[in-house]
Order: C-alpha cells, then sequence, then structure tokens
C-alpha cells in the first residue's frame, strides 16, 4: 500500500474559514477534523493516516520528528511513515476525556497519573509537552491512557493547560455533586473562554 498515494487522494475545499473535505479514497474513513489535518483510518487496518493541509505542512516533518523521539514510549501511538504532508501511525481504539465527559463515562485518578508518567517520559527525552487538552487523551477499552497530537511537544515556553486540568480535576471533578456528564455545548463553551483567557482563576 503506498501511503504517499493515499494522502495525495485527499482532496480539500474552503468554506468561509473553514476547510471541507472534497475527496478521498475510499479506504480512507475520516475519524478526525483540527486545525491543520484530517485524520482517516485506513480501512482493513489499525492505522492512521494524517493529512495535513498545505499551508500546515511544515508541521507533518516537525510531528513526524517528535515521534520518532518518543519511539518505545508506551504513551504514544507508533509512527510508521511520514512524507511531505502526512504521517502514518498506529489507530488508538478508545474514548477521548472530552468524551467520557460528555458521555458520563467516569474519569478515574489513575488516568491522571498515567498521563503524568506519559508526560514525564516525554520530558526525559528533552520535549516540551504543550497543548494537552481533553480531545488528545484517549481511554482504551483496557483503561489505558494513550495520548496523541504531539506537533507542540517542542514548544519553548511553558504550557500550564494540563495542570489546569489536573487542578480542576482533584478540586472540582471528583466532588459529589459535580456532574459526571455534562453537555457537548457546555464543554465546547469553557474550552472557548478557557482559550481566551476569560475563566478565572482555579488555583
Amino acid at each position: 500500500m503506498r501511503y504517499g498515494d493515499l494522502a495525495n487522494s485527499v482532496v480539500y475545499m474552503m468554506k468561509g474559514s473553514r476547510v471541507v473535505l472534497s475527496e478521498k479514497d475510499e479506504r480512507l474513513q475520516l475519524i478526525g477534523e483540527g486545525r491543520s489535518a484530517f485524520a482517516f483510518r485506513i480501512r482493513g487496518t489499525d492505522l492512521v493516516l494524517k493529512v495535513f493541509f498545505p499551508p500546515f505542512e511544515r508541521i507533518a516533518a516537525e510531528e513526524a520528528e517528535i515521534y520518532k523521539e518518543l519511539k518505545g514510549n508506551p504513551f504514544f501511538p507508533a509512527m510508521h511513515e511520514s512524507g511531505k504532508n502526512y504521517l502514518v501511525m498506529d489507530y488508538v481504539q478508545g474514548t477521548t476525556l472530552f468524551n467520557c465527559l460528555v458521555k458520563g463515562i467516569p474519569i478515574a485518578s489513575e488516568h491522571i497519573k498515567e498521563v503524568d508518567n506519559a508526560l514525564q517520559l516525554a520530558r526525559e527525552k528533552g520535549l516540551n509537552p504543550s497543548d494537552i487538552h481533553l480531545r488528545n487523551i484517549i481511554v482504551t477499552p483496557e483503561g489505558d491512557v494513550r495520548l496523541i497530537d504531539v506537533a507542540r511537544f517542542r514548544q519553548s515556553k511553558k504550557c500550564s493547560q494540563w495542570d489546569d486540568l489536573k487542578i480542576a480535576f482533584y478540586k472540582f471533578y471528583r466532588h459529589k455533586r459535580f456532574p459526571k456528564k455534562v453537555p457537548q455545548y457546555a464543554m465546547n463553551l469553557v474550552a472557548f473562554f478557557y482559550k481566551k483567557g476569560l475563566l478565572p482563576s482555579i488555583n
């Protein structure tokens, strides 16, 4: 299978400021949409093809180098191939922490500790884990944690996003009166205000 040909089969079009998928090979199943790329599961395999939009192709090379540095870290998917505008990596089955909250699936303290372990192992490789959010953390059917989307793991500035999420978990989520199922619109609203720096401090 030529992954480069699969990546080249992906055609986009702009609708306002949004990138919309126009065409793709029938073997590709769209499973994720981001600011810089679309992710497809390759049918009949346990692989994901991540194809970057033309303005963000430089991120493909950056993320590929980071995945090489993370090789052997069990908390991250293995990368199998990379090209000018694509990556091929393991497909991670499971539920993101974002969807755990939306669906009311319990999040355990052990999951938080596993994320901490994953990030510490990355730091020991000289990386600076950044942009750690609920949609990038997956709980597998076996209850293990996996992290995806590592493009910003070489940022020089300190990112407090994961620390903020941990504080929210221990201070609010574990409280018996905190709702364990949160509507998706509410989750999106909180994420929007957080990115804008409009939420009050929870320290």
